[in-house]
């Protein structure tokens, strides 16, 4: 794609950010991507929100959210699957000859609206909602499914989650916790069997804009420096269904990653330097590892993923912002040697239901 980041924030992360309202949130991280990028929000030409109405905790938010957000007077369109699937709506856009130079705005500030209570919500009222379905027995059933298909162990999903709070740990755009110690993990309360409490990545606060140019704006404005190229986007959406074909399947995962990767001209994942995966719990990163196969990347989540910071909605765009700052040298004490070529992770839905790749090429 001929479709470049310039510019980008993301707002530092808290378990309850209390000192701003969620439009000053937006409005803060939306003025300073633009900042970043050395334009002003007149020369915009079209804004993409990625919000969801419920997590909010607003009907509707866009319209109370598109002005902070940088869209007001502007060409605005929302996507509610999730930040990543908003991050590549923003670079169709700009890579369709129609519009030049956009600003993708997505957020979530789960404390006002607890995420668990959303999903309970989203749940078919006759069937699966009475029996008390929310994403934690959703992903219950996910551990247990991949657990069988991949000879995951409690164990192994243990030594996983520590793993990845010792890289978050690292991470200065994350809230650096204490890494837990392994009697901790295993005898934290089952959520839904084997998922344990412990296994759950604690969901932040946060929020993440971009600043997206056309390859052809990039080229009559010499003074600016692209942070990234956008090399390849894909996503998929699978079937509602939680049985095992397509818990332990993955192929939603799989076509998506292998969407992204033919886009950017890639045989297959090994040839990235880092992969960010959005991985919710530790046997998600197992499992997402395990769908690769032999294709594993050197570098997985070396920010910490999900570990470092969960806005839960755009958390794949905190793993954006940590690509793109890998292939410019500025992902600090995380930082790959020579990284070049990084992709971002995304997922939306019951069980991952929906999946989401964008790759990126350092200019």
């Amino acid at each position: 794609m001929d479709v470049y980041v310039i510019g980008m924030a993301a707002h530092d992360p808290a378990d309850r950010i209390v000192d701003k309202r969620l439009e000053e949130m937006v409005f803060d991280t939306a003025r300073a991507a633009l900042d970043d990028a050395g334009v002003a929000r007149d020369e915009l030409d079209h804004v993409t929100i990625a919000a969801c109405d419920e997590l909010d905790g607003r009907s509707i938010s866009s319209m109370l959210m598109a002005a902070p957000a940088g869209a007001y007077l502007k060409d605005e369109m929302k996507v509610t699957d999730s930040g990543l699937t908003g991050l590549c709506l923003a670079a169709m856009r700009a890579g369709s000859g129609i519009f030049h130079l956009g600003l993708i705005s997505s957020w979530n500030k789960s404390s006002i609206a607890p995420v668990e209570e959303v999903m309970k919500s989203r749940c078919d009222p006759f069937f699966v909602g009475p029996i008390g379905l929310n994403m934690a027995v959703a992903d219950g059933l996910f551990a247990q499914s991949v657990a069988d298909a991949y000879g995951i162990t409690e164990d192994d999903v243990s030594r996983a989650v520590i793993e990845g709070y010792r890289r978050a740990h690292r991470n200065p755009r994350g809230m650096q916790r204490q890494v837990p110690p392994d009697y901790e993990i295993a005898n934290s309360p089952h959520l839904a069997a084997p998922l344990r409490k412990g296994h759950q990545a604690p969901i932040t606060d946060g929020a993440v804009s971009m600043v997206l140019a056309s390859g052809e704006w990039v080229a009559e404005h010499p003074q600016c420096q692209p942070l990234a190229r956008i090399a390849g986007i894909g996503w998929r959406n699978e079937s509602y269904s939680l049985n095992q074909e397509r818990l332990a399947g993955l192929e939603g995962f799989r076509n998506t990653v292998d969407d992204a990767l033919n886009m950017a001209g890639l045989l297959d994942a090994s040839e990235l330097d880092v992969f960010e995966l959005d991985s919710q719990t530790g046997y998600h990163e197992l499992a997402f590892k395990a769908a690769l196969g032999d294709d594993v990347p050197e570098f997985v989540s070396p920010s910490g993923g999900a570990f470092a910071q969960n806005p839960y909605f755009c958390t794949g765009m905190t793993n954006a912002v940590e690509a793109i700052l890998q292939v410019n040298g500025l992902a600090g004490p995380v930082q790959v040697q020579g990284a070049q070529i990084a992709a971002a992770h995304g997922s939306h839905g019951f069980a991952q239901q929906g999946n989401v790749a964008v790759v990126f090429e350092g200019v």
